[in-house]
């Protein structure tokens, strides 16, 4: 080692023990949803995230670069999955008449048809592999967690907006 390398912090045996646990556990959970759902509704889990977050955009409509940004996708890694969706007859794209350059991805009715039968078996994946395991109170110091994380890595966003549940 050199000089400047005991300089740094490292991870304790305890937060390096919760830091693997934390990084199995979310890949695991990820692995389990996209499994569940292709088993269930036929669908990985990365096209239900586009078409739930195009159920929740006003007139179910929003610029392809904003569902990227939310979705933590590139452009065109999300075009490619909107170009299978689109075949599906789930989506439909459109230009902004004002800015041709800008591209909207929509929810069709069949989309919100096939969103809407595939999330209760998505969302029972959730409670059963994740809130029927913990408490009321791990449940808040799970969000109080996520928030923490989440203000680090994107201080600009608004955990509080983000996390919140749709009414």
């Amino acid at each position: 080692m050199t000089e400047t390398s005991t300089e740094f912090r490292w991870l304790t045996d305890r937060e390096q023990q919760a830091w693997r646990a934390y990084l199995v556990a979310t890949a695991r959970l990820q692995e389990v949803l996209d499994r569940d759902l292709q088993a269930q509704s036929g669908i990985p889990h990365t096209y239900y995230m586009i078409l739930a977050m195009l159920s929740e955009a006003p007139e179910h409509g929003i610029r392809m670069s904003e569902l990227a940004e939310v979705l933590k996708s590139s452009v065109s890694r999300l075009s490619h999955a909107v170009r299978k969706l689109e075949e599906a007859g789930w989506i439909w794209r459109d230009a902004d008449p004002a800015d041709g350059r800008v591209s909207y991805a929509c929810l069709t009715g069949e989309g919100l048809r096939v969103l809407t039968a595939a999330a209760p078996g998505h969302v029972a994946t959730v409670v059963d592999n994740v809130f029927d395991r913990l408490s009321d109170e791990q449940v808040d110091q799970l969000f109080q967690i996520s928030s923490a994380i989440l203000g680090a890595v994107a201080p600009e966003s608004d955990p509080g907006n983000i996390l919140r549940p749709r009414a």
